[in-house]
């Protein structure tokens, strides 16, 4: 296996920086050599410094994304941090009586654990009312494992059990030890490639957002850019959700906090 020296790992540091606005710390380095090794092997290349080149070099889009991919992939599970879910049906009630659909934006969503939480309590608390969930993230790969809706019982323990009856499809035989999400509920969810880092693509404004557990991996400026772009896409009076161990002090101003973890837009 290539070792990866301190020079090439500050090349990368910088690749995933002007790719996603990632600051990856030095403890990261060996995360770094160990999911890029194969990539190395796949694309013959004697060192990383020799990677790094190829992803500069401008003619291979594609092995950028898998690199993008390989760098930013973070495992979740269903009802994550849920005193938000408890927000979120508590928000989506008053809905029920509205044209309108009551939309939320998952928007680092990874494999789609907390998309496909945030549609169970929609489900559940709207019914037949209309209500929308999107899904984003900037990794190719996870995206297509979301749309799946496959996933180990191991990350799907906090799913009510109600839910797991109503919404889920416990694998038998081959698939035993795994769980599909209903197709009813996959069809009401979408996702899209959504890089946080840039301009955001033209969305219809949401009644709540998620951004939970990702700004960790910003530093400050990246953070204040991150959070300014996607609250223009939240509806006054919207909820924002954040992870419990991040907070917007000295990010923004914009938005009222209202509980820890959970702000709204005036």
């Amino acid at each position: 296996m290539h070792t990866i020296s301190d020079n090439e790992f500050g090349l990368f540091q910088r690749f995933i920086y002007d790719a996603a606005g990632i600051t990856l710390s030095s403890a990261k380095k060996a995360l770094v050599c160990g999911r890029l090794a194969k990539r190395l092997q796949a694309c013959n290349l004697g060192s990383y410094a020799e990677y790094f080149k190829l992803l500069s070099s401008g003619q291979n889009g594609a092995e950028v994304q898998t690199a993008v991919d390989l760098l930013t992939t973070n495992e979740t599970y269903f009802f994550r941090e849920p005193r938000h879910f408890e927000l979120l049906r508590e928000a989506a009630l008053p809905a029920s009586k509205k044209a309108q659909p009551f939309r939320v934006w998952s928007a680092a969503s990874s494999t789609g654990e907390e998309a496909y939480s945030i549609a169970m309590v929609l489900a559940d608390t709207l019914g037949d009312a209309a209500w929308e969930v999107m899904g984003s993230d900037i990794s190719t790969r996870v995206l297509q494992r979301a749309r799946q809706a496959h996933y180990p019982m191991e990350r799907c323990r906090q799913i009510p059990q109600a839910y797991l009856k109503r919404f889920c499809l416990k694998g038998i035989d081959e698939q035993q030890g795994t769980l599909l999400v209903d197709r009813s509920l996959r069809g009401r969810v979408q996702f899209m490639q959504v890089n946080l880092n840039t301009a955001l693509p033209r969305l219809a404004a949401f009644d709540v957002i998620f951004l939970r557990n990702v700004m960790i991996y910003f530093n400050g400026d990246t953070k204040r850019q991150v959070v300014a772009r996607i609250i223009e896409q939240l509806k006054p009076g919207g909820f924002f959700c954040i992870g419990h161990s991040e907070s917007l002090n000295d990010i923004s101003t914009a938005l009222h906090q209202v509980a820890p973890s959970i702000y709204r837009k005036p």
